[in-house]
């Protein structure tokens, strides 16, 4: 761990926002607890992301940051395409497995990237970016909670979509 407070901060910040507890709730890692193939690929309605590809999406933007805090070159991602991944047809455990895995993995080289940071990295613009290190980090970890939110919310619509049946009917409002 560094001894730099900033670093620190940082690292804390998308720890927090990734696996680690905090105040706030759910992170993303949380989010995906003990969430199945068929239940990250269920898709809320047309044209709207679901869990798997969401899970893709924020590991890419772990990478992206990544890429920029090292310098490394594009080209290295798992997947082959940019930001949102289709669900891979047709799905399984072991699959939605190795793309959490993924997720995992991506967060800890970020991580690491971040440990190696020093108090002028966090001023610096990489190439081709509007934003500084600093602020780089910092969206990670919103990334993360932002998509650990509609997480939570698209689980919740899952089971209630899941558990309507001719016996157990949407609730009116009168009920």
């Amino acid at each position: 761990m560094t001894r730099n407070p900033a670093i620190a901060s940082l690292a804390a910040q998308i720890d927090e926002a990734f696996d680690r507890r905090s105040w706030h709730g759910t992170n993303l890692r949380g989010s995906l607890r003990g969430m199945t193939a068929a239940s990250a690929a269920w898709r809320p309605g047309t044209g709207r992301h679901n869990v798997w590809e969401i899970t893709l999406h924020a590991a890419y933007w772990k990478y992206v940051a990544w890429r920029r805090l090292t310098g490394e070159k594009r080209g290295a991602f798992a997947r082959p395409g940019s930001n949102w991944f289709q669900t891979p047809a047709p799905t399984s455990e072991s699959a939605w497995r190795k793309d959490v895995a993924l997720l995992q993995q991506y967060h800890r080289v970020l991580r690491a990237a971040v440990l190696q940071l020093s108090d002028e990295d966090l001023e610096r613009r990489p190439p081709a970016s509007k934003e500084t290190i600093g602020r780089l980090v910092r969206g990670i970890a919103a990334h993360d909670l932002y998509h650990a939110g509609q997480i939570q919310l698209i689980k919740t619509l899952s089971r209630g979509v899941l558990r309507r049946t001719p016996l157990n009917p949407p609730r009116t409002a009168a009920e």
